[in-house]
């Protein structure tokens, strides 16, 4: 038995686990893939803090990250984040997360979009990696406890208590149970469901937002889907923000400058794609900076747009297109990373924490799964101290073996990888970057068909073990989850705020100036008035 238990190895659930474990408590993470392939490594632009007080305070950073949620996040949560912020970035360092430095050796800092001043720190633009790959080798240095290729499919509840959760162990094909005195879902956010259209990697399909809210824990805000601005065209290759960071220019057609590059998000995505609406071209403009600078702080986006869009950014226009990127809603929990139900937490882009409102400001994200990874792996390691003993009947073991033999007489008459790419096309078309209660109703009818025809579209590979197939379906049934949740969620939201935009309500709304609640009530999907 374990004292904590976490769902995932990104950096949330990494540094859940080093601070539990530095608590005395023993450790379990386990993941689906492997720590190094997690999506924390796709957040290239860097991370944000107030290091240096003479220009900027930690005020301005609260107003700027309160601003941008659209007055949806709780200050008091914001505070707590943006004055752990410096500590924060002096911990990474400290465990040898290699910052970019001044010439007097001060951590380096750049603007991103949305802000008044300049306070993102940043390792060239692989940021997120350099983080996570630190926060693996310290684990490992601390003895943590990993199994990896392990699919999630059940928390285990008794008594409105969580006792630990169900797995495909993906290798085998076996179903296991794994018990523990507390449990962090820390399984990354939800914007995969895009499919085609998302910057996510293969392997995020929301699968901890579709089983806690299975498992009846409180879902908030899923209707906000942040939207990168510049992705590769066709591809959907991120070009992190750290590119206009650096003063790269947004052109359209005609290579003039439309809009302000570092405005928010919600509003540069919007303004590109209203023109690709219109069968224009957008391009990223990166050729004024000089190779050397592009070789200093972008070295991967320049890589990348030649590897996979061959074109050399120091002498080329590139092509660009927004894309599905980071899911502002999940998982509700309060200032300590609790659920609604008793010994669970749930911390990073899984987790609904009150931060990001509306709209996520670049830089906050990895601020956030840092500070509030670490507050719950503390937070689950002392609760943990205080529960003696745990005790599981195997029923949800047992209830999960008999659905995996279910999948596989499932009838194999409809391929879901064909259904889910048309899902992944409407979403982006019907709850993408504009919205309407008629595109959004039409997506509702064809969710709706989708689930119906579930049970006709089974596995055409029967083998027990390494059955890809079989953890591909089973991340289809999560994602089509998820969507019905997302689409129910932005329906009832009549009002445009943030990342939702709705052209039949182009306007915010008082009376929204509140957070979505859903959750599963007795196998109905319960969608509670905003709060």
């Amino acid at each position: 038995m374990y004292d904590v238990l976490i769902i995932g190895s990104g950096i949330s659930g990494l540094t859940a686990a080093i601070n539990a474990s530095n608590n005395k408590s023993k450790v379990l993470v386990v993941s689906k893939t492997f720590p190094t392939h997690s999506q924390s490594v796709q957040a290239q632009g860097g991370i944000n803090a107030v290091l240096y007080e003479d220009e900027d305070s930690i005020d301005f950073h609260v107003e700027d990250t309160y601003k941008a949620s659209c007055n949806l996040a709780k200050k008091k949560n914001i505070e707590l984040m943006c004055k752990n912020a410096k500590d924060t970035i002096l911990w990474l360092d400290s465990i040898g997360v290699p910052f970019n430095r001044s010439i007097n050796n001060k951590i380096s800092q750049r603007k991103f979009g949305g802000t008044t001043k300049i306070r993102t720190c940043y390792s060239s633009d692989y940021t997120g990696l350099k983080i996570l790959h630190t926060l693996y080798d310290r684990c490992i240095k601390d003895e943590v406890e990993f199994i990896n290729e392990h699919l999630l499919l059940n928390l285990i509840i008794q008594d409105n208590q969580c006792i630990g959760i169900t797995a495909l162990d993906i290798q085998s094909g076996e179903v296991k149970e794994f018990l523990s005195k507390t449990v962090i879902i820390a399984t990354g956010g939800y914007a995969g469901i895009y499919s085609n259209h998302t910057t996510n990697s293969y392997s995020n399909t929301g699968d901890g937002i579709a089983v806690a809210y299975n498992s009846g824990v409180e879902l908030s805000n899923l209707e906000f889907v942040q939207f990168h601005p510049t992705t590769l065209e066709n591809s959907n290759i991120l070009i992190s923000e750290s590119a206009r960071g650096e003063g790269g220019y947004l052109l359209d057609q005609n290579e003039n400058r439309f809009i302000d590059e570092l405005k928010s998000r919600d509003e540069v995505s919007r303004a590109i794609y209203e023109r690709i609406l219109k069968n224009e071209k957008v391009y990223l403009d990166l050729r004024h900076l000089g190779l050397d600078k592009i070789k200093e702080f972008m070295p991967q986006e320049r890589n990348l747009a030649f590897e996979y869009s061959n074109i050399k950014i120091e002498d080329e226009l590139l092509p660009i297109t927004p894309a599905a990127h980071y899911s502002m809603g999940g998982i509700k929990t309060d200032i300590d990373a609790k659920t609604n139900i008793k010994n669970l937490y749930a911390c990073g882009e899984c987790a609904q924490s009150s931060i990001h409102g509306a709209n996520r400001l670049g830089g906050n994200s990895l601020l956030e799964i840092v500070v509030f990874g670490k507050i719950a792996g503390i937070n689950a390691s002392k609760n943990a101290k205080n529960i003696s003993n745990i005790n599981s009947n195997s029923i949800q073991l047992h209830k999960d073996k008999d659905l995996i033999k279910e999948i596989y007489n499932y009838p194999n008459k409809i391929s879901f990888y064909n259904e889910k790419e048309l899902l992944g096309n409407s979403l982006f078309k019907n709850i993408g970057l504009f919205r309407t209660d008629s595109q959004m109703q039409d997506m509702l009818n064809i969710l709706n068909d989708l689930n119906k025809n579930i049970k006709n579209m089974g596995i055409g590979d029967k083998s027990i073990t390494y059955n890809k197939n079989l953890v591909e379906f089973i991340e289809f049934m999560n994602i089509l989850k998820v969507s019905l949740l997302v689409a129910i969620s932005a329906v009832n939201r009549l009002e445009s705020r943030g990342s939702h935009f709705r052209l039949d309500f182009p306007n915010q709304n008082i009376t929204y100036e509140k957070n979505s609640l859903i959750k599963n009530s007795e196998d109905s999907i319960e969608f509670e008035d905003l709060i």
